[in-house]
């Protein structure tokens, strides 16, 4: 833990960290800060997808300051258009820039985490299937692997943050390749996205229950089919049983439904859970 998120622990007396996403229906960081202190809540995860909040628009001691005031700490969740395996060099490069900036805005936040997507790639349409182009030029993409790798080791030297990959739709085999390359370093984990899973058919639960020594961080949130991103409670996922896992291994939580209603609805199951006050 970093010193920021220790404290929260060591006053509290909790074993878990809950947190929440930054919401489209607030526009400034402080709104949502609020919500976050009301809902005693430990954390607020940035997305870089929104305007406000990409590397280019937080300012520093604001959000320190904000952090100070409402006894939070934050988490970064990354752009989703990263692609650092792209094969235009310029793109690749560019996302690779963008990754080690954000990473020093992680060190003057003291950021434990930063989760990302992991791209799949374009594909080719053929009349019968679709094929990966990273899995055709497989030598190509792997190659970019250890060379992210070696970019995020640089970047993050020994401060304490993670970078951990999100699961979306069912990692492919030369996904995972690339993930087992990855968490060689002590610089990755995996973040576990149950809802995300569930909606691909836990096409990636295997892998990660596999790898659950490198679980840092879990994305909550109920699903009904392929709808997610549901209140807890209001859908079909065994949330008691990924609980304990999350709990087993640590994890950072982000109960990661997307409207206030929903997580106020969240927080309540947790509540009754006895997991937040």
């Amino acid at each position: 833990c970093g010193c920021v998120e220790a404290g929260i622990e060591k006053k509290r007396g909790i074993k878990m960290l809950f947190g929440m996403p930054t919401l489209i229906e607030f526009n400034t960081i402080e709104e949502c800060a609020e919500l976050c202190k009301e809902l005693n809540l430990d954390f607020i995860e940035t997305s870089m997808s929104l305007p406000q909040y990409t590397i280019d628009s937080i300012k520093i001691s604001k959000f320190r300051s904000i952090a100070d005031e409402y006894g939070i700490f934050y988490t970064i969740h990354l752009d989703e258009n990263v692609n650092f395996s792209d094969f235009n060099a310029y793109a690749a490069d560019a996302s690779k820039r963008y990754i080690t900036d954000t990473v020093q805005l992680a060190k003057k936040l003291d950021v434990p985490t930063i989760n990302m997507h992991f791209h799949r790639g374009e594909h080719f349409t053929l009349p019968d299937r679709k094929i990966d182009l990273y899995a055709v030029y497989r030598d190509r993409y792997i190659k970019s692997i250890y060379s992210f790798r070696d970019v995020c080791e640089n970047a993050i030297g020994d401060a304490d943050i993670k970078i951990c990959i999100e699961n979306c739709n069912g990692w492919p085999d030369f996904q995972k390749e690339a993930l087992d390359i990855l968490l060689q370093s002590p610089v990755f984990g995996l973040t576990f996205d149950i809802g995300h899973n569930h909606g691909c058919g836990n096409l990636d639960e295997a892998y990660i229950i596999e790898n659950q020594g490198h679980l840092c961080h879990m994305h909550m949130h109920d699903a009904l089919g392929k709808k997610n991103h549901l209140a807890l409670g209001a859908g079909e996922l065994d949330l008691d049983r990924y609980l304990s896992l999350a709990e087993d291994q640590k994890c950072r939580v982000v109960l990661e439904t997307k409207t206030i209603e929903g997580l106020k609805q969240s927080v309540n199951w947790m509540r009754q859970k006895g997991r937040i006050k």
